[in-house]
């Protein structure tokens, strides 16, 4: 809820008291200030002024030489490129030396041959979004009514002098989502009176029973239903400090008629819809459920199906708006209408929020009927509402209303006793401080010694038990008052779970290592939803995505890092290293929530690092990338269990991916993009890995034994064996290593050939075997032995042959 300050000065007596301090004495009482905004803060030196000539500029097209009255000595001359510039209009005018939004300060200058002191602003070039500025003024400078004052300070009539507080509300306080509702709180909070809106209706001769007549035949839905009948308006804009109002609000103003309805909502928290009564099409309105498949165009002009559970309003025969939801495009205030049916109804929370869920339509009407109205107001809204109408769209207001009621509410009535408050709280409050509180909050409160008869208004549907009374008492005497006291008895310290342990170990060794962490989001569209997927299964599309981008649960944390590096890289940042821990979803059944599993995902590409003062420069490659894998492993406990395979994966690079296996099972997979993708997404030479943390983190690791450093002399033996190319450097060591026994501590692997000199379709692979015995001395005789078994098994397994 945005909360104007100088609006809700109007209600409540703010004297002496900042927005900054308000907003502080709002949270303490249990209502968030999320933020206080000075819409004008960064911008000074924008007056109204006077367009007395515009003509078009000599030198230029596009612009328009204008002399502009701003209330000085003279008239000045300022070069405007604005299409809907012209003589005779009051216009926003940034004056030499006037700051705008993004500390743009306006100076004096020549466009095209022509001095301009000055620049006519649109409402975008003041700060304000495009979204909220009236439709006439989106596309050029905003002109102001001609009863302004020239040389007035223009952000006071925009309201941009004013300061927005942003409450952060919680479901049960739907009360403060209107200013009315809003003012009691602070009225409560300050020990202040309410002024509330004294409403004055001259209204005619003529009945509104003679024009309408209502019917309700979902009473349950619909309890209550009212109508007022407006005629003889003249639609136009509404008055400029409502349209202010209603943009600091954050909603576009539209016309006097249809900005009042919205006026009132954000005032009393009460909806309202405007019908053109003579595009009803009948005399009555009929409120019931919709048939099944029957359609409706909406006020966006959607045409929309209707369910059986959704409440219309209609003419008597066809729907004419969705109940609570939006109004139809059949009847909708326009430039021609001259007689407005007005409804105040009270419609089931729930009904309406099954509506605006099904069609995705998501209104400031909707969201308070779904967090429940309070019914003593409906009256009170439509009488507001038709009294700025007679006044600000020169309509005549017919005589009684029109209703139909079914509504039976009675406040709630709950007694509680003083004892029980103290107790609860901790605190030695009096009687008399217990009823200041309930007489801040405009309760009724009878007092019979310690027991307190509290009859608490619609208003606050949010107190029903006595818990609620008991939380409405401390927050108002303070929760900084509340006494504090240690926690006694036994406790016991916290700790990580093993899973988070080696979470943040992973966290750790991965920042260490230069990767940044990144998050992104879980959704995604469908066709990346699938890419990369460690376990293939159908993708998951959300009921009501945002857009198609974000429509599907991902299958694979990849999609998400890749589009990271392309942004980057479409920023010059040419070398990026990132990773991220994060949830993929895989489907299980038409009907099951989807199984969430952690996944581990990388992405690495340019330059792995850079000594230019040694000109020295590594660029990324598999073995960085496997590296880095290999070192979280090893921090982890795993590696002696980690082995790797080629692999052909859809969207990797065919020979330069292999998948990781952790004793038997794969449990992800490393390797370059292929070269199609990458030229895709505009991506260098990238390389990715992910894999499942489950498998990882929870491996059963052994403790760690340390070993004494050994004092015995190791030999080395170098070997450099001639393979076919398809064998695999990983199968040579691994037969190495089974053949070489209890003796053979160390196989490495440190030169790869494959060229010229060697034979088509074979390479050389070079490896480093240490020997030792921690007991003793080897003789050369046991390290010939062993070597022996090494040569004879490579080459009984693999065909390898020594290199010469």
């Amino acid at each position: 809820m945005l909360v104007s300050y100088k609006w809700l000065n109007e209600y409540v007596d703010l004297n002496g008291l900042s927005a900054e301090e308000l907003a502080e004495k709002i949270t303490r009482s249990g209502i968030e200030v999320e933020s206080v905004e000075h819409k004008a803060a960064s911008i000074k030196g924008v007056v109204v002024g006077h367009v007395l000539e515009c003509e078009k500029h000599p030198n230029a097209d596009k612009l328009n030489k204008c002399l502009v009255d701003l209330g000085g000595e003279a008239p000045l001359q300022i070069i405007c490129g604005a299409k809907n510039v012209a003589k005779g209009q009051k216009v926003a005018v940034a004056t030499v030396g006037a700051v705008l939004p993004g500390n743009f300060k306006i100076k004096k200058s020549k466009l095209r041959g022509e001095e301009s002191n000055g620049m006519i602003c649109s409402l975008q070039e003041l700060g304000i979004e495009g979204k909220l500025i009236p439709k006439d003024f989106a596309e050029g400078i905003f002109v102001f009514p001609s009863d302004v004052e020239v040389g007035s300070d223009a952000l006071a009539l925009l309201n941009l002098d004013d300061k927005i507080l942003e409450l952060g509300l919680t479901p049960n306080r739907s009360d403060c989502l209107s200013m009315l509702g809003v003012a009691y709180e602070v009225a409560a909070i300050l020990g202040t009176d309410v002024k509330l809106p004294a409403i004055e209706i001259a209204t005619d001769s003529e009945a509104a029973s003679d024009y309408i007549s209502i019917k309700v035949d979902a009473p349950e839905e619909n309890p209550l239903y009212v109508a007022k009948i407006i005629k003889d308006v003249k639609i136009g804009p509404s008055p400029l400090w409502m349209q202010a109002r209603l943009m600091s609000a954050g909603i576009r103003p539209h016309n006097n008629v249809v900005d009042i309805t919205n006026y009132i909502l954000l005032e009393y928290g009460q909806p309202l819809h405007a019908f053109d009564y003579n595009t009803l099409g009948s005399k009555e309105i009929v409120v019931r459920l919709a048939h099944e498949g029957e359609k409706i165009t909406t006020l966006d002009d959607a045409e929309r199906t209707l369910k059986a559970s959704h409440l219309v309003i209609t003419n008597g025969k066809d729907p004419v708006a969705m109940a609570g939801v939006m109004g139809g495009a059949n009847s909708e205030v326009s430039d021609s209408t001259t007689t407005v049916l007005l409804e105040s109804a009270y419609f089931n929370g729930q009904t309406v929020r099954n509506a605006s869920k099904d069609h995705g339509l998501r209104s400031e009407a909707s969201a308070r009927f779904e967090k429940g109205v309070d019914p003593n107001r409906v009256h009170e809204a439509a009488e507001r509402a038709a009294e700025l109408m007679e006044k600000y769209a020169s309509g005549i207001v017919l005589s009684g209303t029109v209703e139909v009621s079914t509504l039976r509410v009675e406040p709630a009535v709950i007694e509680i006793t003083l004892s029980k408050i103290n107790k609860t709280l901790g605190t030695t409050i009096t009687s008399n401080e217990v009823l200041e509180i309930f007489n801040r909050l405009q309760f009724d409160v009878k007092s019979d010694g310690e027991i307190f008869t509290i009859t608490v208004p619609t208003r606050r549907g949010d107190i029903t038990i006595q818990e609620d009374l008991i939380e409405e008492v401390a927050r108002l005497y303070g929760y900084d008052n509340l006494p504090t006291t240690l926690p006694s008895g036994e406790t016991t310290p916290g700790g990580l779970t093993e899973n988070q342990r080696k979470r943040r170990a992973a966290k750790r060794f991965l920042e260490g290592a230069g990767l940044n962490q990144a998050i992104t989001y879980s959704l995604t569209s469908k066709e990346k939803s699938k890419n990369y997927a460690i376990e293939k299964r159908d993708p998951i599309r959300l009921a009501m995505p945002m857009s198609e981008e974000r429509s599907h649960l991902r299958l694979s944390i990849l999609p998400g890092l890749l589009d990271v590096v392309s942004y980057n890289l479409a920023r010059k940042n040419d070398s990026v290293s990132i990773y991220e821990i994060g949830s993929v979803f895989l489907k299980t059944t038409d009907h099951d929530q989807p199984d969430e599993f952690e996944h581990l995902a990388g992405a690495i590409t340019g330059l792995w690092h850079s000594q230019l003062w040694q000109g020295e420069k590594k660029a990324v490659d598999f073995y960085v990338a496997k590296g880095v894998l290999e070192g979280l492993f090893e921090k982890l406990g795993v590696s002696q269990h980690i082995s790797y395979q080629s692999a052909q994966i859809d969207g990797m690079h065919p020979g330069r991916t292999a998948e990781i296996i952790l004793d038997n099972e794969v449990i992800g997979f490393i390797g370059q993009i292929h070269p199609q993708v990458q030229k895709e997404l505009d991506l260098k030479e990238t390389y990715v890995f992910e894999l499942m943390t489950k498998q990882v983190f929870g491996f059963d690791v052994k403790p760690l034994q340390y070993m004494s450093i050994p004092r015995f002399p190791s030999i080395t033996r170098d070997i450099a064996l001639v393979v076919d190319s398809t064998v695999n450097a990983g199968t040579l060591k691994d037969i190495i290593e089974t053949a070489g026994g209890s003796l053979l501590k160390e196989v490495s692997i440190f030169d790869l050939y494959e060229g010229e000199h060697m034979e088509q379709g074979k390479k050389s692979i070079a490896f480093s075997l240490k020997y030792f015995d921690p007991d003793r001395t080897l003789t050369d005789e046991e390290v010939v032995k062993a070597h022996g078994k090494v040569l004879d098994a490579v080459k009984e397994q693999t065909g390898a042959e020594l290199r010469g």
